[in-house]
């Protein structure tokens, strides 16, 4: 059979496996690291990217991550630079790039906040200037991706509607 997204997810898999277990060997807790942007439209691979004990940041979006990014490193480096500058991407396989498949974070998290925090209907959205195929598409992922949202770990809330308790949907609904 010919590679695809399986061999990619395996690859995430044995990576959380490995953290997770320096972590329970330290005594420690594994902190999730996907943000907002990704957990809205399921760009992450449960039991992988996607364990770990508590998100800290899984209620802010990936244009406010480098945000947040660049003010901690405000009067030294902390972060490296190569890793705020470089292109976003889910590193599993040469060349990738997440606007292989997504919108720029920008349009995206436009587009996710008019629909998660303000809960703006599709037509509104549109009105605004963004694309119609695009708008749909984004929130078909949106709500095809429920399920990962339920196996995430506990987010720290930080808005008026993060995932899980901030905003419950049906697991299983036709949309």
């Amino acid at each position: 059979m010919a590679r695809d997204v399986t061999e990619e997810n395996i690859q995430a898999r044995v990576r959380a496996v490995l953290l997770m277990a320096v972590a329970n060997k330290s005594g420690y807790i594994l902190l999730n690291t996907s943000n907002k942007s990704e957990a809205a439209v399921g760009y992450g691979t449960l039991y992988g990217d996607m364990a770990g004990g508590l998100s800290i940041i899984g209620d802010v979006y990936k244009t406010d991550v480098y945000k947040l990014a660049g003010y901690i490193n405000r009067n030294k480096e902390i972060i490296p630079s190569n890793i705020i500058n470089k292109a976003p991407s889910a590193e599993l396989r040469p060349g990738q790039f997440d606007t292989d498949s997504l919108p720029e974070y920008k349009i995206l998290d436009s587009i996710l906040y008019q629909y998660i925090e303000l809960q703006k209907p599709v037509s509104y959205i549109i009105s605004s200037g963004y694309d119609e195929v695009l708008v749909e598409k984004v929130l078909k992922m949106i709500n095809s991706n429920e399920y990962k949202r339920y196996q995430a770990p506990p987010v720290l809330r930080i808005s008026s509607k993060a995932f899980g308790a901030g905003r419950r949907m049906p697991l299983v609904a036709k949309y």
